[in-house]
């Protein structure tokens, strides 16, 4: 066993001293964790910049500029016309709102108004929630002004100063919208979906599975130069030289998941310490099923190109059928085809740790599989593992 060990320091020193395969295996890992945090680790609730050309000197633009400026995602940018309109010409940006002239001058006498979104294309996603925001805080003084016309409809012939109307009503719509009479409650059934937390397991099974496999080409390269014979003129057995391309296969997965799940507990702060370890866990478990799968690619392809694809087919073929990025439907065919991917038991193990805090006790069925696979593919990986291009 010792000797394998040797083996396995001697490719691990191989693989570090190689910048690509280094690059590739090490810094890879930091560029998807730094993909899932750009996509999840910054703000989760909506923010933007709202370009507005108010073209009105009147009250009621400045009181809609207020309450959009009282919302803490919105910042407000204040364009001339000709400005907004160059910047939309050369897609600086993709929607202004324009306040008319006449904006608080119809409305103080009751008289239909509209604001204009002037968009470039469809404005993009972001410019549609801008303007759904806008229409809700449009929509609320209007209500406003309906009731004041109705009061003052009502009270009309008695002599009340429309200030008094004006200050009794905001009163009331203004109690109404701290308290309203029907409320909104949202009931959560479980626990609300964390993308981080949904997509992370999938994406380490996925790295981890591409890169052991794909070190199957190295193996099939040493045997074609002659590299695996001649370190068998050495005291080396066939069976220690197996078990130290084995280890150093599990090694290499391993180094790259904890560099993931190291960065993930740094920064998202998904796991307790006791959580940590237990992930450690499964990740180790999965490297060494990982590697014992090269192993199997590395004894059946006949040249490096083989290797590379048949491990691309293998990983993408797990991946797909583990439903890392979408969740099928259940009972359905796809559901059923899920349980022949490796990846789905590694990503079932990872969520139940991270998500739903479960021990390592409770997903032992899973690891029992991992497990199953490794030993597996390691008897017919030994079965058919040669050193010497047509031998043994």
């Amino acid at each position: 066993m010792k000797r394998a060990f040797t083996v396995a320091l001697r490719e691990v020193r191989s693989y570090l001293q190689d910048k690509a395969d280094l690059a590739f295996s090490l810094l890879l890992p930091i560029a998807i964790f730094a993909l899932i945090y750009g996509a999840f680790g910054g703000q989760t609730s909506f923010s933007s910049t709202v370009p507005i050309v108010n073209e009105d000197a009147g009250a009621y633009s400045a009181q809609l500029l207020d309450r959009l400026r009282a919302m803490d995602n919105l910042d407000i940018q204040l364009l001339s016309a000709a400005d907004a309109n160059t910047k939309l010409n050369d897609s600086t940006l993709l929607m202004v709102t324009f306040i008319p002239p006449d904006f608080s001058t119809r409305l103080a006498a009751s008289q239909p108004v509209q604001l204009t979104f002037k968009e470039r294309g469809n404005g993009g996603m972001a410019s549609q929630i801008v303007a759904a925001i806008i229409r809700g805080v449009v929509a609320e003084m209007n209500q406003s002004f309906q009731v004041q016309a109705q009061v003052k409809g009502l009270v009309a012939g008695q002599n009340i100063p429309d200030e008094l109307i004006q200050t009794a009503v905001d009163k009331f719509v203004e109690r109404e919208a701290s308290a309203p009479l029907v409320e909104v409650a949202e009931t959560t059934v479980g626990s609300k979906p964390d993308p981080v937390s949904r997509f992370l397991p999938g994406i380490l099974t996925m790295f981890v599975l591409f890169a052991i496999t794909l070190t199957a080409q190295t193996v099939v390269e040493e045997r074609r130069k002659g590299t695996l014979e001649r370190l068998l003129t050495t005291r080396l057995t066939a069976g220690q030289l197996f078990a130290g391309k084995f280890l150093s296969g599990l090694l290499r997965g391993f180094v790259q998941t904890v560099i993931l799940l190291v960065l993930s507990y740094a920064v998202f702060q998904l796991f307790t310490p006791l959580s940590f370890l237990w992930a450690l866990i499964i990740a180790l478990v999965f490297a060494a099923a990982a590697s014992a799968l090269g192993l199997v690619i590395a004894a059946i392809a006949r040249t490096p190109d083989q290797a590379i694809w048949i491990s691309v087919v293998v990983t993408n073929v797990t991946v797909l059928l583990s439903g890392t990025f979408f969740t099928p439907a259940p009972g359905s065919f796809f559901d059923k085809l899920t349980h022949f991917s490796l990846n789905t038991y590694a990503n079932d193990a990872f969520v139940a740790i991270i998500s739903k805090g479960e021990t390592i006790a409770a997903v032992g069925n899973e690891l029992t599989v991992i497990a199953g696979v490794m030993v597996v593919a390691l008897v017919i990986s030994r079965l058919l593992f040669k050193a010497v291009p047509g031998g043994r």
